[in-house]
């Protein structure tokens, strides 16, 4: 129903539309589906109307031109990402056809913005204005990633190439909806049901309790089933770690890498029609392949660069990970089994660290309750940072009851920013993974009453949910590595102190520097304060011993090699797929997928191995061509640590004189700067990926 067509009560009811909130934080209680359409379609409207006034009466200077775009940008932003991140917390059939319904309408407003001749012209005539000469660095910058985003927008194509281009742009946004959802909708189809108790001896108590609360009826118990394991990672994960049976672990694997790949679901029609659009849409702004494209946007020189690094790993990490692949086959040949099969790797890999370390993953468990995990990650970001975060909840309206919220100030006083933490798995309506997305951002410009808006970060992760009883989230090492990460993300966004809203936190950082605050954290694990400081047992609030942590710290580097090459392989991936300049090539991408593990596996994929139709990061997310990005800020990541391991990581402060000077360049400088500059400002020279060898233990 459109605006025109509203009852007099339907359109005071769109007028006062929750979706269209002016500022503050989202009201989550008041969100409702039906009122999607109709708001959007206001709010499309009211920017459109403001876009045509600045394009009749353009003013070539920063504040007639930049900031009414800054808002125009935010107000539709607002709503939209809204929208967005609810579908990736809180998915109902609602909620997606609203989302479907006004997807062409907001690709085509942002085509329309981003292709507007006379928008452009005038941002040409302001970069090259003489005024403009002595602005900051951060406005040229600002002001030359717009002028290259309207030229990727197609701003310079004649009209049929524009009308091409933008069939192109439409099909491409909803064949990643597509896609996403197709992967959701699968991972949520599937349950291994299992009745006997023999088949889950040996899995862990709490793997149990998750599997019974899945199963169908509400008779099913940890200790008597019935039990349905999914594909979720917390009921994957454990279960291919501890299922004592090889053939259902193989039920389980083969489900998983071919999760998304038949009937309604099947994904390799999407994977085919997006590379082959991706390629047209290359070839329409004058760029050999998508991976030219994308790699013109990014930290990196080009693909040329890239690979140099990606052979250094793999060739530093391919004989690693096939003594890791011997090591199994020796413990599995030892306990009377045959060859090991791709489905066995993660519980003969678990036998071998429980034998070699004495520890096992499960045995950490009750260390890491999530509360606990929380406040020794808050004290960490204190000791570094000099900021405070503070529990908030009840302060403002949330999507669901889990999620908490918290407030980041200064120590000495005085909020800077603040965050919601949404932590646990909810297969039936959230998808997989873990992120941190941008609710609001910093901008001097946006904020009320003179003020400077504070942004606000969404925090998503999966992990296990609270047990019966009262029992708290108790973390697997991996779910705290994850949670540190994500943290990580959300203290570039929210530390920043860029005023301009459009280099403020993660905006304008090219992405494959974006992933360098997030995994530097997950360094402090390995750091004896941190880690004992956050791990304490649920029930007796005994600390973790002395000689578990440094059992923990003994594993850093167990299967270093074969995860380092698991990661260079999805990168080769990537990039072969976006490199072809020809469709097809003679090879459709699983035959590209096999031809790269000849040389980045040490055991080959399945043939019927689909795990592209799962690939939501390349297909449905900001990768494409840039998967090799986590490689990248990981070599940057591990060189920043360096810093604080020259400085002694048993010297508090000298600890905290190295985290103001990373504070106030790497989190604070957001996309003020190129990437590289910001890296040199905090480092003082080039960075180098020995760090990142030598904590990987393959240097």
């Amino acid at each position: 129903m459109t605006t025109e067509e509203s009852s007099p009560q339907e359109e005071a009811r769109t007028l006062e539309s929750a979706w269209l909130f002016a500022g503050g934080p989202p009201p989550f209680d008041r969100l409702e589906a039906a009122e999607v359409v109709p708001a959007m379609e206001r709010l499309l409207a009211e920017v459109g109307t403001a876009f045509d006034a600045l394009e009749a009466n353009l003013d070539s200077t920063w504040e007639g031109l930049i900031e009414p775009l800054e808002r125009m940008g935010d107000q539709l932003g607002r709503a939209w990402g809204t929208l967005g991140h609810l579908l990736g917390v809180q998915d109902s059939d609602a909620l997606r056809e609203a989302f479907e319904s006004m997807q062409p309408a907001v690709v085509v407003f942002s085509l329309r913005m981003g292709q507007s001749a006379p928008v452009y012209g005038a941002l040409c005539a302001l970069r090259d204005s003489e005024a403009f000469a002595e602005a900051p660095d951060t406005r040229k910058r600002i002001l030359a990633s717009m002028i290259r985003d309207a030229e990727h927008s197609g701003v310079g194509l004649e009209e049929e190439a524009r009308t091409r281009f933008n069939e192109i742009q439409l099909a491409l946004a909803e064949l990643g909806t597509s896609f996403g959802n197709h992967v959701l909708d699968a991972t949520k189809a599937y349950g291994l049901d299992l009745q006997d108790p023999a088949d889950v001896e040996g899995l862990p108590e709490g793997l149990r309790a998750l599997a019974a609360d899945a199963a169908e009826g509400p008779e099913a118990t940890a200790e008597n089933g019935p039990w349905r394991f999914t594909l979720e990672a917390p009921s994957f994960i454990p279960f291919m770690e501890h299922c004592r049976s090889s053939g259902l672990r193989e039920r389980l694997y083969r489900a998983y890498i071919t999760r998304a790949s038949s009937g309604e679901l099947d994904n390799a029609g999407c994977i085919d029609e997006i590379l082959a659009l991706r390629r047209e849409q290359a070839a329409i702004l004058g760029y050999a392949s998508y991976a030219d494209l994308s790699l013109s946007t990014k930290m990196a020189d080009d693909s040329g660069a890239v690979e140099e690094l990606l052979e250094e790993l793999r060739l530093a990490s391919r004989k690693p990970a096939a003594d890791d692949l011997e090591d199994l086959q020796k413990r599995a040949t030892a306990a009377g089994d045959e060859e090991v099969a791709l489905w066995d790797i993660a519980y003969w890999a678990q036998r071998v660290r429980e034998e070699r370390f004495a520890y096992s993953e499960e045995e950490l468990r009750p260390y890491f309750p999530l509360p606990r995990v929380l406040e020794g990650l808050f004290a960490l970001a204190e000791r570094l940072f000099g900021i405070r975060v503070v529990q908030a909840d009840g302060e403002v309206p949330v999507w669901h009851p889990d999620v908490r919220y918290f407030r980041v100030e200064e120590t000495a006083g005085g909020e800077i920013a603040a965050f919601y933490l949404d932590p646990y798995s909810r297969p039936a309506e959230k998808r997989g993974g873990a992120w941190m997305d941008e609710c609001t951002g910093r901008s001097a410009l946006l904020g009320e009453a003179g003020r400077t808006r504070l942004p606000v970060a969404y925090l998503v992760c999966n992990q296990t949910p609270p047990g019966p009883g009262g029992k708290p989230s108790l973390m697997t090492f991996d779910e705290v590595r994850t949670l540190f990460h994500e943290f990580g993300h959300g203290l570039q966004h929210m530390l920043t102190r860029v005023d301009e809203g459009l280099a403020s936190g993660i905006r304008n950082v090219e992405w494959d520097a974006v992933e360098l605050p997030s995994q530097f954290m997950e360094n402090w694990l390995y750091h004896r304060e941190t880690l004992l400081g956050l791990a304490r047992h649920f029930e007796t609030d005994a600390p973790l011993p002395e000689a578990l942590f440094e059992k923990i710290l003994a594993a850093r580097t167990y299967r270093a090699g074969s995860d380092m090459l698991r990661q260079v392989y999805f990168a080769r991936i990537d990039l072969e797929l976006h490199g072809r300049n020809e469709e097809g090539e003679g090879e459709s991408p699983f035959e590209v997928q096999r031809r790269v593990a000849e040389g980045t596996t040490v055991l080959p994929p399945l043939a019927e191995d689909r795990f592209l139709c799962s690939f939501s990061h390349i297909f449905a997310g900001g990768y494409a061509a840039g998967y090799y990005s986590y490689k990248w800020a990981e070599v940057l990541s591990a060189d920043a640590f360096g810093a604080f391991e020259e400085a002694g990581l048993d010297d508090a402060a000298a600890l905290a004189k190295v985290g103001q000077r990373y504070r106030e360049t790497i989190l604070a400088l957001g996309g003020s700067q190129h990437p590289l500059d910001v890296f040199r400002a905090f480092r003082g020279r080039e960075p180098s990926s020995q760090p990142l060898l030598r904590h990987s233990g393959l240097a």
